[in-house]
C-alpha cells in the first residue's frame, strides 16, 4: 500500500541562545548563530504536542481520527514511564489509538517515521501521526554546546489522498559510538575525537546512504549537520547545493531526533523528490518523499521556527536545569503520583468541563463543581473546553517560591464556548491585557519526584492574529 503524506507541522522552543553568549562565558572567540533552548515549562513532550497540533490542523483532522501515534525522541520525559500516554492524552487522541514511543538515540525520529509508514502499509492503521521532538542538553563548556538545539516536527500519514508519497528507504548500521549518554547520565557527552568522528564514523555512513538516494532525481535534501559544516560536506559529495535543512539548523541548531524531519518539512512546500536522512546510535537511514503538490502546513514551518526570544547564557543554563538555586524548594502539597492526579488525569489532559444539561453552562473544573454553577443542576456532561478565549482579568506575581519563577502571570479567561478558566500565562505578563485573545497550549507546570506535571497555559495571541 502506498503511504501518503496528508499534512505537516513544526514547532520550536521559546528561547534562543546566541553562540556569542556561550563564547563570552568561556572566553572564546566570537561564535556564530544561535540554538533553540526549552523554557522552564517546555520539554520534548510540549514541543511534540505543538508540532502535532499544527499538523492535525493542516491536515484538517480531529485528534480522534488518528489510529496510531508514533513518537520519536532521544529524551522522553520519563526514562521509564507513561511518556507516550501523556502525549496521546494531551492531544486528545482516542484511548484506543495504537502506536509506540521510539527512543534510545537521535535515530529515534527515523524509527518513528518508518514505524508509522509500516503501520499504514500493513493495513493496521489508516491514519497515523508521526511526531518527532528533541531538546539536546550538552554539558557546559563542551565544543558542541553552540550547536545543540531543540525542535519538533509532525507528519500525518494515510493510505490514500494527500499530497506526497513515501518511497525508497535505505539503512546502514555500524557498531560505533557517536554522541551518546551513558546510563543515568543527563548531559550528552562531547566527542572524544572530533576528527575521528568526522572521517571514520559520520561521513562514511551518511555519505553511503545519501549516495544511494542520489541515484534518483532529488530536488531537495535534509541532511544531518552536527557541527554546522558536515551537512554541506555531504551535500557536496552527492552533487547538491545547500540542503533545505540548512535554514532549520540556522534557526534552532541540531534538534537531535527531530532534525531529519524538521529539516525536511519546509521542502515539502514544493513539488519534487525530497531526500530525508537521519543518523544516530550507529544507524543511518534515508527516505525519499515524492512531493506532488505542496503539503499543507509545510509553508508555515520556517515561520514557526522564527519565533522565540534571545536568552542569556545564565538563563539557558537555568532552563536546562544545569544551574539551580541552593536551599530547599517548596514541595507540591499533593504528590503527582497520588490519587488526586490519577483521578484527574483525563480532566487535566483533556481540559474537560461539565456542561449543564438543563441550561448549557460549562462548569470548570468539574471535579470541584459537580453541580452547575449557574442553575445548580446536577446533570453535567463532560465536554472539552475551547482552546481560545479572551482575558477577563489577570494578576502578575512578582514573588514566588522555588521552583516557580517570578514574574508569574495568572489570568481568568472567558473561553469561546462560554467556559471560564483560571490558568497561568506564558511569559512575564508584559503582553497580557484585559480583552487580549489567547490560545491554550500544553506546558509543564512542575517536575517533582521525577514526575513531570503537565497542564494547559494561556499564550497571548499576536496583535492582529
Amino acid at each position: 500500500m502506498t503511504v501518503r503524506l496528508l499534512g505537516a507541522g513544526a514547532a520550536a522552543p521559546d528561547l534562543r541562545l546566541p553562540a556569542t553568549e556561550i563564547a563570552a562565558a568561556w572566553g572564546r572567540g566570537p561564535g556564530r548563530g544561535h540554538v533553540g533552548v526549552c523554557a522552564p515549562d517546555e520539554d520534548t513532550l510540549t514541543l511534540a504536542w505543538e508540532a502535532a497540533t499544527a499538523a492535525l490542523a493542516a491536515a484538517g483532522l480531529e485528534p480522534t481520527q488518528i489510529d496510531a501515534c508514533y513518537w520519536g525522541t532521544s529524551r522522553p520525559p520519563f526514562a521509564e514511564g507513561p511518556s507516550h500516554a501523556f502525549l496521546a492524552a494531551g492531544l486528545g487522541l482516542s484511548s484506543h489509538a495504537a502506536g509506540a514511543l521510539c527512543s534510545g538515540s537521535t535515530h529515534a525520529g527515523m524509527d518513528a517515521l518508518l514505524a508509522g509508514a509500516d503501520a499504514i502499509a500493513a493495513g493496521s492503521a489508516q491514519t497515523v501521526l508521526v511526531v518527532v521532538s528533541d531538546a539536546l542538553r550538552p554539558a557546559p563548556g563542551t565544543g558542541f554546546e553552540a550547536r545543540c538545539g531543540a525542535g519538533a516536527a509532525a507528519l500525518i500519514l494515510g493510505g490514500a489522498g494527500g499530497h506526497a508519497a513515501l518511497g525508497t528507504r535505505v539503512t546502514r548500521s555500524r557498531p560505533l559510538l557517536d554522541r551518546y549518554r551513558g546510563d543515568g547520565e543527563t548531559d550528552n557527552r562531547d566527542l572524544y575525537d572530533a576528527r575521528l568522528f568526522r572521517e571514520e564514523i559520520f561521513l562514511p555512513a551518511v555519505s553511503e546512504v545519501a549516495s544511494a538516494l542520489a541515484s534518483f532525481d532529488v530536488a531537495a535534501w535534509s541532511l544531518p549537520d552536527p557541527d554546522g559544516r558536515l551537512g554541506a560536506v555531504v551535500a557536496k559529495l552527492v552533487g547538491s547545493g545547500a540542503p533545505s535543512s540548512t535554514a532549520v539548523y540556522g534557526a534552532v541548531g541540531d534538534s537531535g531526533a527531530a532534525a531529519a524531519l524538521l529539516g525536511a518539512v519546509p521542502a515539502f512546500d514544493a513539488p519534487g523528490l525530497v531526500a530525508v536522512v537521519g543518523t544516530g546510535g550507529g544507524r543511518t537511514t534515508g527516505v525519499l518523499v515524492d512531493v506532488e503538490t505542496p503539503v499543507p502546513g509545510a509553508a508555515l514551518a520556517l515561520d514557526a521556527l522564527a519565533e522565540g526570544r534571545n536568552a542569556s547564557y545564565t538563563e539557558a543554563l537555568r532552563s536546562r536545569g544545569q544551574l539551580v538555586p541552593g536551599g530547599e524548594t517548596i514541595p507540591m502539597g499533593v504528590p503527582p503520583e497520588s490519587a488526586l492526579f490519577a483521578r484527574g488525569a483525563d480532566e487535566m489532559f483533556g481540559l474537560l468541563g461539565g456542561r449543564c444539561v438543563d441550561c448549557g453552562t460549562i462548569s470548570t473544573p468539574p471535579s470541584i463543581h459537580p453541580t452547575c454553577i449557574a442553575c445548580g443542576g446536577a446533570k453535567l456532561e463532560p465536554v472539552s473546553v475551547a482552546r481560545r478565549g479572551v482575558v477577563h482579568t489577570y494578576v502578575v506575581n512578582y514573588t514566588m517560591p522555588a521552583p516557580f519563577v517570578a514574574p508569574l502571570p495568572i489570568a481568568v479567561l472567558d473561553m469561546d464556548d462560554g467556559a471560564r478558566l483560571m490558568l497561568q500565562v506564558i511569559g512575564d505578563g508584559s503582553d497580557v491585557a484585559i480583552g487580549r485573545r489567547v490560545d491554550l497550549i500544553l506546558r509543564k507546570y512542575a517536575h517533582e519526584r521525577g514526575v513531570p506535571v503537565y497542564g494547559f497555559k494561556a499564550r497571548p495571541q499576536k496583535e492582529g492574529a
